[in-house]
């Protein structure tokens, strides 16, 4: 396996993007997006990808997250799907599995819809944001004492507990930068694009949707309704696990990552 490297790409002149890569370079390319609390969230999946799956392995830091650079024009999640779906294209890439968690779900179908056919083979999102659902509102995350957060976004809170106490305030500043930039890009409307859900309808990449069944923060119920809006979409659930079900379950969510990109791998060798 090559040795992890990060560099910095540019999709716009005055638009840095710092970009974490890990995997065997002849590997499948896989770009995996964090959700509101950065990178390291999801490493888990990108190692995953990396030593398992023997793919090459992109997972960015968005612009405005960890003290990375975001110009003033940049205020939307359309511009980080734009972002990412412009230097893949730059660098040729093709056929590349597409993961994103929570708010990096959203950039995710942003970038499927944008897409042409040539760059995007597969959609994995896991507890995505990002659809307005008739009935299932997205909770309000900037309404919650970081105790609520914890109880509505895990099954087992108690076990991803932080003591506050053994935070530094750098640690602490950074956090609300981060929220700040949160707010910024997916505030207004509240985490989703009013034509998000219809416009899916016309992605005709092959989705996994894959969703902690314990999550209070955007439920099964919305996850069902964001997988039936993708004509070739399956609906997965993690028990006992909630908005970050690769944190929570791990075993369990990989072995359904797995499943699917291997039963995928399998049709495609019978058409082939």
């Amino acid at each position: 396996m090559a040795d992890t490297t990060t560099r910095t790409v540019f999709p716009r002149p005055d638009l840095p993007l710092t970009l974490t890569e890990t995997g065997p370079r002849d590997g499948r390319v896989a770009l995996v997006l964090h959700g509101g609390s950065g990178p390291a969230t999801v490493a888990a999946v990108a190692a995953h990808l990396a030593t398992e799956r023997h793919m090459r392995v992109f997972l960015p830091t968005h612009p405005g997250w960890d003290g990375t650079e975001r110009p003033d024009w940049f205020t939307g999640v359309d511009d980080l799907a734009l972002a990412h779906l412009h230097w893949l294209r730059d660098e040729g890439h093709r056929d590349v599995l597409v993961v994103g968690s929570s708010i990096g779900g959203w950039a995710a179908a942003e970038m499927a819809f944008r897409d042409d056919g040539e760059v995007i083979g597969c959609l994995v999102l896991i507890n995505s944001v990002g659809v307005a659902v008739p009935g299932e509102p997205v909770r309000d995350i900037f309404a919650l004492t970081p105790n609520e957060l914890a109880a509505y976004a895990f099954h087992d809170p108690a076990r991803q507990a932080v003591d506050p106490a053994t935070l530094t305030a750098e640690r602490i500043a950074a956090r609300r930068a981060d929220m700040e930039t949160v707010r910024l890009l997916a505030g207004d409307p509240y985490m989703h694009d009013p034509e998000l859900l219809n416009r899916l309808g016309r992605v005709r990449t092959p989705a996994l949707v894959l969703w902690g069944e314990s999550d209070r923060i955007v439920t099964p119920a919305y996850g069902r309704a964001l997988a039936a809006a993708l004509p070739h979409a399956r609906f997965e659930a993690v028990p006992e696990a909630g908005h970050l079900p690769h944190l929570e379950r791990p075993a369990a969510t990989f072995a359904a990552l797995d499943a699917y990109l291997d039963a995928l791998s399998g049709d495609r060798a019978k058409t082939d």
